[in-house]
């Protein structure tokens, strides 16, 4: 059994944010001990190792609980766990292409500043008027 201070070390997921996925409901109530110390399994180990990957590829809360709901009957479908990971990448990619919509934008406003006084700065001037951006980048 692991101690709450273990389990963080383990699997490099803080302890509050341990806490939180117990009260979310993604992991099971820890067991106390005696001195009413959390204790996991390794298969709580697991299960938290499965939610920060999740986590780290930007997966929702609710995503993760139902591919966890999904990993406890291995004979149905992964039509449903696909169906989870595509929208997740589906959303990757809409973040993506704004993110090049920002960059092509401050690529544009700072190549246009060739001033060495800021009431001439093109930067400050596109900043406080939105009509100078070539895009839509909101």
């Amino acid at each position: 059994m692991l101690t709450i201070g273990d389990l963080s070390r383990a699997t490099g997921v803080k302890v509050p944010t341990i806490r939180y996925y117990e009260q979310m409901g993604l992991l099971s109530h820890a067991e106390r001990s005696e001195g009413n110390q959390r204790r996991y399994s390794n298969g709580e180990r697991d299960r938290l190792t499965f939610i920060r990957h999740a986590r780290d590829l930007g997966l929702t809360i609710d995503a993760i609980r139902e591919l966890i709901e999904l990993s406890q009957h291995p004979e149905r479908p992964c039509h449903d766990a696909d169906r989870i990971a595509a929208e997740q990448l589906s959303t990757v990619r809409r973040k993506i292409e704004r993110l090049q919509k920002l960059e092509a934008e401050l690529v544009r406003i700072t190549s246009h500043c060739h001033t060495d006084q800021v009431r001439d700065c093109y930067v400050i001037r596109a900043l406080a008027n939105h009509d100078l951006c070539h895009d839509e980048h909101d």
